[in-house]
C-alpha cells in the first residue's frame, strides 16, 4: 500500500516519521465484502446503520486500517484489539494510531515516536463556513475567515488543524475550539490548554479534490509526514518502509 507514496511533507532529516494514508472510500463491492471481513462486531454494528453508503465508506476506512495496522505490527488485522481513550480514541499497545473521514475520503496515520492525529474534511458551503467560523473559532481567526476570498476554503483548513491537534491528545473537540491556529504551517502551539502539556506541533497535508487534511503530533520535534494513497490492489506491501 505504499505505492504512490507523495514526497515527505514537511520535517527534514531526523525528523520524527509519521506515515499517513489516504484512503478512498468508494470502492467496488467485492473490497466492500473482503474488508468487511476484518471489522469487529462493534464496527459492523456501525456499519449496518440507516445509511448504506456511510456504512460502505465506514466498512472501507476502518478495515484499511486494520490492515495497515496489523501489517506494520506484524499481526492478524482480524485479530486487533484496540483499547479506547476517555474520549473514545482508539489505540494499539506498541503503535500511535489516528484516522479520520469525510464523505468519500479517509486518512489513517501511523507513528512509533509520539502520540498523532490525522484530520480530513470535505470543504464546505461558504455560507456554512462562515456561521461555524462565527460560533466556534477565536475572533481573529473567524474575522480572518470572512475576509478571505475563498472563505470555505480557509475555514476547513483551520478546522482541520484544530481537529487533528484535538485528536493527537484523545480530547474533546468542544477542548480546542479557542486555540490560536492560524498562521503559515507548520505551527507550533506553546499551549494547548486543556488537551495536555505542550507544546504540539501541527501542519497541512496535501488532499485531493475538495478536500482539506492536516497532522498533529505531541511534542516540539519536526515531524516527516510520508504520505500514501491506499489501494486494495497494493495488500501485501503494507509495512511502509
Amino acid at each position: 500500500m505504499t505505492a504512490g507514496a507523495d514526497p515527505d511533507a514537511g520535517g527534514g532529516a531526523g525528523a520524527d516519521r509519521v506515515d499517513v494514508w489516504l484512503i478512498p472510500t468508494d470502492q467496488p463491492e467485492p473490497v466492500v465484502r473482503a474488508l468487511r471481513e476484518l471489522l469487529d462486531p462493534a464496527e459492523r454494528a456501525r456499519a449496518d446503520g440507516p445509511d448504506p453508503r456511510s456504512g460502505r465508506r465506514f466498512t472501507v476506512a476502518h478495515g484499511a486500517a486494520r490492515l495497515l495496522v496489523g501489517a506494520r505490527l506484524g499481526r492478524d488485522p482480524a485479530r486487533l484489539v484496540w483499547r479506547r481513550g476517555p474520549n473514545g480514541k482508539p489505540g494499539i499497545d506498541g503503535l500511535a494510531v489516528n484516522q479520520s473521514a469525510s464523505g468519500a475520503l479517509a486518512a489513517v496515520a501511523l507513528a512509533e515516536e509520539r502520540a498523532v492525529g490525522v484530520d480530513v474534511e470535505e470543504v464546505r458551503d461558504a455560507r456554512g463556513a462562515l456561521r461555524l467560523a462565527r460560533r466556534y473559532f477565536p475572533a481573529a481567526e473567524a474575522a480572518l475567515v470572512a475576509a478571505d476570498p475563498a472563505p470555505a476554503e480557509r475555514f476547513t483548513e483551520l478546522w482541520c488543524r484544530r481537529e487533528a491537534c484535538v485528536k493527537a491528545y484523545g480530547g474533546r473537540l468542544v477542548q480546542g475550539f479557542g486555540l490560536p491556529l492560524a498562521g503559515p504551517a507548520p505551527v507550533l502551539l506553546a499551549d494547548p490548554g486543556a488537551l495536555g502539556p505542550g507544546p504540539c506541533r501541527i501542519d497541512d497535508l496535501p488532499a485531493p479534490g475538495p478536500f482539506r487534511a492536516a497532522l498533529a503530533a505531541v511534542g516540539e520535534r519536526p515531524f516527516r509526514a510520508r504520505l500514501h494513497r491506499w489501494s486494495m490492489a497494493d495488500v501485501g506491501a503494507t509495512s511502509g518502509s
